[in-house]
């Protein structure tokens, strides 16, 4: 694969404003990846506050997410979830077939299923220079998931191309 699918290419053709491409990306995102829900997580590494800057559904009935107000990260968040922890060390991002199989070293169960409630999910980290800015994190509600090739690549790809986007956003919106 050298290529996006052009479904997802074409959203970054156009010089737009980076909640405006979010704001695309997201669903074309959740169909290709044929996901539940995805949402981006914005976070300005100096002061620790965060934001969800963009939440797609599939349905209603998915639970939407309500952290769209800039917030203090809870101090105790990387202890809590190693999914988190391993975002703040920039590690590479990661791959959870099943929620409820999964390494405890690599996820907290409990606070997956409390905080989030899906079974499968991508933490895809957002890292620029040592630093993390946001996290990607399209998931699963009722099933484990196997994530393809494919879908690691798109990830991969969208990763580079939103990064500096998430990074711009929080620049223009923490001045």
């Amino acid at each position: 694969m050298t290529d996006l699918p052009s479904n997802l290419a074409n959203i970054f053709r156009e010089d737009k404003e980076p909640s405006v491409i979010f704001a695309e990306l997201l669903p074309v995102l959740g169909e290709e990846l044929k996901c539940d829900r995805i949402f981006l997580y914005a976070r300005n590494p100096q002061t620790k506050v965060g934001i969800v800057v963009s939440c797609w559904r599939r349905t209603p009935e998915i639970p939407d997410v309500d952290d769209y107000e800039w917030k203090q990260e809870p101090e105790s968040l990387a202890k809590e979830d190693p999914l988190f922890a391993a975002a703040l060390n920039t590690k590479p991002s990661i791959f959870i077939e099943d929620v409820e199989t999964a390494n405890s070293e690599i996820v907290n169960k409990e606070f997956e299923q409390k905080t989030f409630g899906h079974k499968a999910l991508i933490h895809a980290h957002l890292c620029q220079e040592g630093l993390l800015w946001g996290i990607l994190q399209p998931c699963i509600f009722d099933k484990p998931r196997t994530w393809q090739e494919s879908d690691r690549y798109i990830i991969a790809q969208i990763e580079t191309k939103i990064t500096p986007l998430i990074i711009k956003y929080i620049k223009q919106t923490q001045q």
